[in-house]
């Protein structure tokens, strides 16, 4: 029997059912697919079931349809995924039927995808994107005609891989911190058997026969640089050999934009709670610090506010990933300087103009490399907030002479606010270079300049009155260089400051005369008690002595007072013989205490010296209840030696370093067997080495003439050899 011919509705109405049936089946086996994990699997069903709709429209368009209106028309659909799936399908299709739409319609589909942004979702709508591209991308060079420029070039393909690339790259990393954490290790697994969606680009890439080496180099390699994304930890064991490659790389490649991005991200990996921070055998502020200057080197045509940009990006690694390491910060600051020493004289483009570039000319206000030297400058004050660690920083002055007096002015008020907005106080003088101000351009910003230095004036302070004294003396000189107008701002509050410090003096003395007299009578009732016998005259005597104490430690503030009345204090329990252990080691042990615990880093070195003589008689030889712990001795001693290498004034701790040696030359001649002439003849070698070194003053004669007496002592006694054995002493 004939089968009946069917009319064009229902034969309409039976294809459609035909594809609802089928598409039953397929989401049937989708379903499957991803209960059994196969996310891959789901994802190339959809795609060859979307295929089929590809072609059915090709056949339609050649019936007569218009695709254009189709392609508006799936824009309308509800479901933003299943809208973008139809919208690439129809799209593809307008490509193939209208090659002039090309162009658009590739940037188009690749712009819309951004709709989608949830991670796993994301990654299939785009590959699906690129495997139906596939054979429309433009690859030609050279737009030979306006329709073939319509059409798009190679550059329009490159353009539309990279995008797609960078934005399934944000997505697939995105992966690994969505969902709870308990499903967190099946999700990374399906992470990384998604990772070969995100490198189809770059065989797409491989695709275009039109990319030459010199586009590879300038406009693919960058992009794809810019975007690879592996795990950092994996960065960090290839470091080296990456930051390598990017020195070796064409000129025409901004190689600059590739490494900030990579120390960003590593200081920001040292800082994830979630991470464990960068591994201690890699010395990542070393390795970027190399390799930035080989970067540097192979490259002399590099504008000078990229070079200072890399050193901001290093100075931040620094501070992140190293934030006690000030000498990590310092060697950026000497890096740049010595940038600038370097650069030759037509290096320097300022506003668009060469400018003659040497170490009296300095950088003009606003041009690109003043701004990205000031940007660096600032990062160690808005890290530290407090001026006394930048003016730590060895070569931060010294960049300040590569500013013109505009940016100088602008710095210096950065850092005053600074100091104004963190409540720092400057407890010693600065010796500041002479700045010879300029006319000032505005009156307001002048009066508002010159009250900030006014404010500025009362941080100057310090807890001692004689150092206070000093640097209110630098600072009237140094204000008094910028000239009538300046001073009737800053004047004022030096004087107002001079009146609060005469009050302070007057103060302190009579502080110091009340504490003083009260101090030496306990004392004296101490040795009184101590040597009169009497019965309970050893709890006598300890009750004077702590009572010497409390008032020591709650009377006595100024610093000199202070390190005076200790050794008072030490010498008069050195004298006292009644205390037995149980009494003389507390005693012992809050004078050692005590000296550790001054002010000054010198006081400190001298008051724990002192102090090393209450475990150690000064008899000629040892008798009964004489104290000789040789152990305790030396622990002062070399806690004193420690305390004189953290100054920083290299004339005191020179003069600290001739007062432990005689310290350890006296126990050495009374037979401390915990001192040997190894430690007199490294302190010996120290002193050498470092004097020649100081300023030629008064003091330093001074110093060099308490030396020199010190080695004559030594001599005379290695030369008779009738007393300690000198034999191996190095003079």
């Amino acid at each position: 029997m004939p089968t009946p011919q069917l009319s064009p509705q229902e034969e309409q109405e039976k294809l459609l059912e035909e594809a609802l049936s089928i598409v039953k089946n397929q989401s049937f086996q989708m379903k499957r697919c991803l209960d059994k994990g196969k996310l891959m699997d789901e994802d190339m069903s959809i795609s060859d079931e979307l295929r089929h709709l590809e072609l059915y429209l090709v056949d339609e368009f050649q019936k007569g349809r218009k695709v254009s209106d189709l392609y508006e028309l799936v824009q309308y659909a509800g479901n933003i995924v299943p809208r973008l799936y139809l919208l690439i399908t129809v799209g593809v299709v307008y490509i193939k039927t209208n090659e002039l739409s090309r162009k658009d319609i590739l940037k188009d589909l690749v712009e819309m995808c951004r709709g989608v942004q949830h991670p796993l979702r994301g990654l299939f709508l785009r590959n699906y994107l690129l495997q139906c591209t596939k054979n429309v991308l433009p690859d030609v060079e050279v737009e030979a005609s306006q329709s073939e420029y319509e059409a798009g070039t190679i550059g329009d393909s490159i353009d539309f891989i990279n995008l797609n690339f960078s934005e399934m790259n944000k997505l697939w990393v995105r992966m690994q911190h969505q969902g709870h954490t308990k499903n967190k290790e099946k999700r990374e697994r399906e992470r990384q058997e998604l990772r070969i969606l995100v490198g189809t680009n770059l065989v797409r890439l491989s695709q275009l026969e039109c990319i030459d080496i010199h586009k590879y180099k300038k406009n693919v390699l960058p992009g794809v640089l810019e975007q690879v994304v592996f795990p950092d930890d994996f960065h960090l064991q290839t470091l080296t050999a990456f930051l390598r490659a990017c020195a070796e790389l064409h000129a025409s490649v901004n190689v600059k934009n590739i490494i900030i991005s990579l120390i960003d991200r590593l200081a920001q990996f040292s800082q994830n709670e979630e991470g464990s921070g960068i591994p201690s055998e890699i010395q990542l502020f070393d390795i970027f610090s190399q390799q930035i200057s080989q970067v540097i080197q192979n490259r002399q045509e590099m504008p000078p506010e990229d070079i200072v940009s890399l050193q901001v990006a290093l100075i931040n690694l620094a501070l992140k990933c190293y934030p006690d390491k000030i000498v990590f910060v310092d060697k950026v600051l000497e890096t740049t300087e010595e940038i600038f020493n370097r650069l030759n004289l037509d290096q320097i483009i300022i506003n668009n103009k060469t400018q003659l570039f040497v170490h009296s000319t300095s950088l003009e206000h606003g041009s690109p490399v003043s701004k990205e030297l000031m940007r660096l400058m600032k990062i160690p004050i808005d890290t530290y907030n407090n001026i006394l660690t930048v003016l730590e920083l060895q070569h931060f002055g010294p960049l300040f002479e590569y500013f013109d007096y505009q940016s100088r002015k602008v710095m210096s008020c950065y850092l005053v606010s600074n100091a104004l907005e963190n409540e720092t106080e400057i407890p010693s003088q600065e010796q500041d270079q002479n700045d010879q101000p300029e006319e000032a351009d505005d009156p307001e910003d002048f009066a508002e300049e010159q009250g900030l230095i006014g404010r500025f004036i009362h941080h100057l302070f310090s807890d001692d009155p004689n150092k206070q004294y000093l640097i209110l003396n630098t600072a009237r000189k140094h204000f008094g260089a910028g000239g009538d107008k300046r001073i009737r701002f800053t004047l004022p509050p030096i004087v107002f400051s001079a009146y609060r410090l005469s009050h302070r003096y007057k103060e302190s003395a009579e502080e110091a005369e009340q504490a003083e007299i009260p101090l030496r009578l306990f004392l004296q009732g101490a040795m009184a008690a101590g040597s009169i016998g009497f019965e309970n005259h050893e709890t006598v005597a300890y009750e004077f002595m702590s009572q010497a104490f409390s008032l020591y430690e709650d009377e006595i503030s100024d610093s000199k007072a202070q390190l005076a009345a200790i050794t008072l204090i030490t010498g008069t329990l050195e004298q006292i013989s009644c205390f037995g252990e149980e009494n003389h080691e507390p005693l012992r042990t809050q004078c050692a205490l005590a000296g550790s615990k001054l002010l000054k880093k010198p006081d400190q070195c001298r008051g724990v010296s002192t102090c090393s003589h209450l475990f150690w008689s000064g008899k000629s030889s040892a008798q009964e209840g004489e104290t000789r712990d040789g152990k305790r001795t030396t622990d002062c001693l070399k806690k004193g030696v420690k305390i004189a290498n953290q100054c920083m004034d290299s004339s005191v701790q020179v003069q600290l370093f001739v007062e432990l040696l005689n310290h350890y030359i006296y126990y050495f001649e009374k037979g401390n067997d915990q001192v040997g002439i190894q430690v007199l003849n490294q302190l010996i070698a120290k002193i050498k080495e470092t004097l020649p070194s100081l300023e030629a003053n008064e003091e330093t004669e001074q110093i060099n003439k308490h030396f020199q007496n010190t080695l004559e002592h030594l001599q005379l006694q290695k030369q008779e050899g009738d007393g300690a054995d000198y034999s191996e002493l190095v003079i």
